[in-house]
């Protein structure tokens, strides 16, 4: 169910973007609800491209969204 952009899986992407917010003064405290929207973002983009429901690229981009979310938050307790 991953959606990859030129090679490289949107979970990483958005694990990125997150990172990036988070070190120009986004507050970390909201970086899982930050990786949600930015999956559903992504996934409703990539479904413009594609012959997809909307209702499916939401439920897509939530999934990658929970999943960017939960590996954030996964290495950063990795490294506390």
């Amino acid at each position: 169910m991953d959606i990859e952009i030129f090679g490289v899986s949107a979970v990483l992407l958005i694990m990125a973007l997150v990172n990036l917010a988070k070190s120009v003064g986004f507050n970390s405290k909201y970086g899982g609800i930050l990786a949600v929207v930015l999956g559903i973002l992504t996934s409703v983009g990539y479904s413009f491209f594609q012959d997809t429901l909307t209702f499916k690229a939401i439920i897509t981009g939530l999934a990658l969204g929970l999943s960017a979310a939960g590996l954030y938050s996964t290495q950063k307790n990795i490294r506390e």
